[in-house]
């Protein structure tokens, strides 16, 4: 049911970014905190709601394993994308990955709709190194005119601009997932693997930096 439900969302972002494909990333964050912030929001008021002597830490592990799981299988949405394929498995992991940041946001009392999470999103997985680049990156996002021409030349920089975070984030799961297409079978393997891997490493940098300090 969530799987579908995201659908949509990351759909009508992908096509945003085949018209700006030098800004992916960025447009993905800024329609993920429009998006996604309010639904993190109540999501974790009714688990609190419902588990009281849940503490944060539970309902941080309880949102991480939630949306590792969901990020293993974010990719089987985009099969039937052709030619923009790649873009939108690509946006389809990342919408995942904006989510789990989203929650954690929430589950440690932070305001996952507020735009502070559009910078911190994009450092977080790893796409700019601070948050200054990243609000300077947003500003020009936000500013950018007419989208470009050519649907493969914006398909080919759109996937490539959205693949560097993952590439990042883990060393080589481009190259898998190029890899892995050319086995048959080994695709979801792969695609599951490396992206349940990198949405754990998110997780652990998520909490690292909305976790109160201990006392």
């Amino acid at each position: 049911m969530e799987a579908r439900e995201a659908e949509p969302g990351w759909r009508m972002v992908a096509v945003r970014v085949l018209d700006h494909p030098g800004f992916a990333p960025e447009l993905l964050a800024l329609a993920a905190v429009d998006a996604l912030g309010p639904r993190a929001a109540d999501w974790v008021q009714r688990t609190r709601d419902a588990y009281p002597d849940a503490d944060a830490d539970g309902l941080a592990r309880l949102v991480t394993r939630r949306f590792v799981r969901l990020a293993g299988t974010g990719g089987a949405l985009a099969a039937g994308a052709g030619l923009f394929a790649p873009v939108a498995e690509l946006s389809a992991v990342l919408w995942t990955q904006a989510n789990l940041v989203l929650h954690l946001a929430a589950v440690y009392g932070r305001d996952p709709a507020h735009r502070d999470r559009v910078a911190e999103l994009l450092v977080l997985t790893q796409v700019h190194p601070d948050g200054g680049t990243a609000r300077a990156a947003l500003d020009a996002a936000r500013s950018a005119g007419a989208p470009a021409e050519g649907s493969w030349s914006r398909a080919a920089e759109a996937a490539w601009r959205l693949a560097t975070p993952l590439a990042a984030q883990a060393v080589g799961w481009l190259g898998l997932r190029l890899a892995a297409r050319l086995l048959p079978g080994a695709a979801a393997l792969a695609a599951a693997t490396g992206d349940r891997a990198s949405a754990e490493r998110l997780a652990a940098r998520a909490i690292t930096l909305y976790r109160p300090p201990r006392r």
